[in-house]
């Protein structure tokens, strides 16, 4: 079992990396990147990603060098369904790539052009699995998190992880509520978060409707 001490060194290292992942996701800090040092911004979200690797080492290692016995393990039919939604959710994570524009998400977009702009420049998509939640990828990442055997260690990171999560999709759509304007502001209202509601989904037509009017006649206004 670890130290209490260790725990709260665990949960500091987590939570140092949430700070600094949203600071530096951030408008402010794009906006002032862009105005400072120009010459920076097409390497800015190709630095993103990769900073963002290497700043999830720490936590990660003192997560793994905590591990102890489970405190619970998946056994017989349950652990089958377990592994099922694990192999679900990766499956689903590999799926919905096809629809992102990965040039654009990695950062190399950015860099082959020379984009100077602080904001994103991909337009707002809305995949099948964008039809039933708003942040699909986050949503599959509860399901990775949770459907693990847990010790003390990984217990304490996944409460952490889903509760960035969690808040971290309201503060991702601060961002898009700017880009897309109304449209994306109607969306929410249709749309849940990251839990699928049967009765809360876009039909296709009313995921095209949503997309013409992004893509074409934006009004970004707050």
């Amino acid at each position: 079992m670890p130290s209490t001490e260790s725990l709260i060194l665990l949960a500091l290292f987590w939570c140092g990396y949430f700070s600094s992942h949203s600071w530096l996701a951030s408008l402010g800090v794009k906006h002032w990147v862009a105005a400072h040092l120009p010459a920076l911004m097409p390497w800015y979200r190709l630095s993103f990603n990769g900073l963002a690797m290497l700043l999830l080492m720490p936590p990660l290692a003192l997560m793994w060098h905590l591990r102890t016995d489970p405190l619970w393990k998946w056994q017989g039919i349950s652990s089958w369904f377990a592994y099922g939604l694990t192999l679900l959710a990766l499956l689903g994570f590999l799926w919905t790539m096809r629809f992102y524009d990965g040039m654009e998400f990695f950062g190399l977009r950015q860099l082959r052009l020379g984009i100077h702009d602080a904001e994103d420049q991909e337009r707002l998509h809305i995949s099948p699995l964008h039809r039933y939640v708003r942040h699909p990828w986050y949503g599959l990442g509860l399901v990775l998190i949770w459907t693990q055997e847990m010790d003390p260690a990984r217990l304490l990171s996944a409460v952490l992880i889903s509760l960035y999560l969690i808040v971290g999709s309201r503060i991702e759509e601060r961002k898009l509520k700017i880009y897309h304007g109304n449209v994306y502001r109607e969306y929410c209202r249709l749309v849940p978060g990251l839990i699928p509601i049967p009765w809360r989904r876009l039909s296709r037509k009313q995921a095209d409707d949503l997309l013409r009017r992004a893509n074409r006649h934006p009004d970004s206004e707050p």
